[in-house]
């Protein structure tokens, strides 16, 4: 029997989600130099990875370019380049840090196709397991993800690293 569902992180979210200020973007915030992201996983040259914040599942990861754009077609080719090689870095670190059985990966373009953050690309990297859907999206709207944010970073970080300093 479950006693309680504990999201402690959630609450600045549903507390402040309205106070959020117009037209600023999430993600070239999470680049601030004076205020970085504690979800910030790692930072390439031209693109960077940083856990949701509102994750579907442990390890929910976002692949970002560096640069604001907010299509592909936008990029360049560089920044495609770096965008799919830690793409393919966050398969490798999650995979061995998580034990999965498989991902998801996706790219949202156009608020029709779900996208939640329209002005600044980005790519879904998101952890699954065999039978990991449950009733608690269908009855409630709500995920249960059992690992804090800080501590998926923490664990997630030193494997970018290792992955991508072998890839040099």
């Amino acid at each position: 029997m479950v006693e309680r569902l504990w999201a402690p992180w959630r609450l600045t979210y549903v507390s402040n989600a309205a106070a959020s200020e117009p037209g600023q973007c999430i993600f070239c915030a999470a680049l601030n130099p004076e205020d970085l992201s504690p979800l910030l996983v790692f930072r390439g040259e031209r693109a960077f990875v940083i856990l949701n914040k509102f994750p579907y599942s442990n390890g929910h990861l976002m692949v970002v370019p560096v640069r604001h754009v907010g299509r592909m077609a936008d990029a360049g080719p560089d920044e495609l380049y770096e965008l799919i090689a830690l793409t393919r870095t966050a398969e490798m670190a999650l995979t061995e840090t998580y034990k999965l059985h498989g991902l998801n990966v996706g790219i949202n373009l156009g608020r029709a196709a779900g996208a939640g953050v329209l002005e600044h690309l980005h790519i879904h990297v998101v952890p699954r397991w065999e039978g990991d859907t449950n009733f608690m999206t269908t009855v409630s709207g709500t995920r249960v993800v059992p690992e804090e944010p800080e501590h998926s970073v923490s664990r997630l970080k030193p494997m970018f690293e290792r992955i991508v300093g072998t890839q040099k």
